[in-house]
């Protein structure tokens, strides 16, 4: 049994390191944006892609990791995917400070449905009936949160649209995008050095820039600490992230961020201050039961 137990234990290592890492960025991240309220995201964002982009090289450069020259036609054919990658974090930052986590899950929950019918309806690919169900659902509850939400924020939910947008976007550009040829750290880190140029030529235009300049926190140890440790997080998810890829299936890491989100969420109530109604509760448990039944049709059909 105690062998069992090990054994269990070395195959789903990397799992649980990625659990764990998703949920400690996921606080952080939300501490930063909603706490200290730091809303301003070109800055935020362009931290976190330039340490990335700089600890990312500098893996490459010790022998820690493998990355091949990237040539310049296959940058350019990435070039949506970089556009999507940073509509996705920037809308994601400014819907994150503005909603709760368990909210936002959901939401962002909808993002499959942008990819379904991407894939659909674009791409003509062949659906399954319970995987329509498991879309409809998730839509449902999407449409029905903001009805039912105590502290319903209008931005936040706008901001939120433009995030699901982007990542079901995302999601099927960086399956169906094959003439590039990328490995997913290089596709990183061409997603770090786009992001770095245009969240930079963006922070004075968007005024984020004069804002952060007069930031209550600005030379505060934990506004600094918040931020460098939410960039080493977000380093070391895509790591991980790639790790499992290789080691696993793409439906066992939809699984582990499945489990990392409703971890996350449980722990986010008593962490940070949290109003639901029982309606509302009802479209978070509906739409991650939504997903549960998308990540059944996925495995079924693999």
């Amino acid at each position: 049994m105690c062998f069992r137990l090990i054994s269990h234990w070395r195959r789903n290592v990397s799992g649980y390191v990625f659990s764990f890492i998703f949920i400690v960025s996921c606080f952080t991240n939300k501490f930063v944006l909603s706490v200290l309220n730091f809303t301003y995201p070109t800055l935020f964002q362009g931290w976190q892609t330039l340490i990335g982009a700089v600890l990312l090289l500098t893996c490459v450069k010790l022998g820690w990791v493998e990355m091949s020259p990237i040539s310049r036609s296959a940058a350019l054919s990435w070039f949506p995917g970089s556009l999507l990658f940073v509509g996705n974090i920037y809308s994601g930052s400014r819907a994150l400070s503005h909603m709760v986590i368990p909210f936002f899950f959901t939401l962002q929950n909808s993002s499959h449905v942008v990819s379904y019918i991407i894939s659909t309806f674009i791409h003509r690919e062949k659906t399954h009936r319970i995987k329509l169900a498991s879309v409809c659902i998730m839509l449902l509850s999407a449409i029905n949160l903001p009805l039912h939400d105590p502290q319903f924020d209008y931005s936040g939910y706008l901001w939120a649209l433009g995030h699901l947008l982007c990542l079901g976007s995302y999601r099927v550009f960086q399956v169906h995008n094959r003439s590039s040829n990328l490995s997913d750290l290089e596709q990183q880190c061409l997603n770090y050095l786009f992001s770095i140029v245009l969240l930079g030529l963006a922070a004075h235009p968007t005024g984020d820039l004069n804002g952060a300049l007069a930031f209550p926190f600005l030379w505060s140890y934990t506004f600094y600490c918040g931020c460098c440790t939410s960039a080493l997080l977000g380093f070391l998810l895509v790591l991980v992230t790639v790790r499992i890829k290789i080691g696993m299936s793409l439906q066992h890491l939809a699984v582990w961020v499945y489990t990392s989100k409703i971890i996350a969420m449980f722990f986010s109530t008593f962490i940070f201050e949290t109003s639901v109604s029982s309606e509302s509760v009802a479209c978070v448990v509906f739409s991650h039961l939504g997903e549960a039944l998308l990540l059944y049709t996925d495995r079924d059909s693999s």
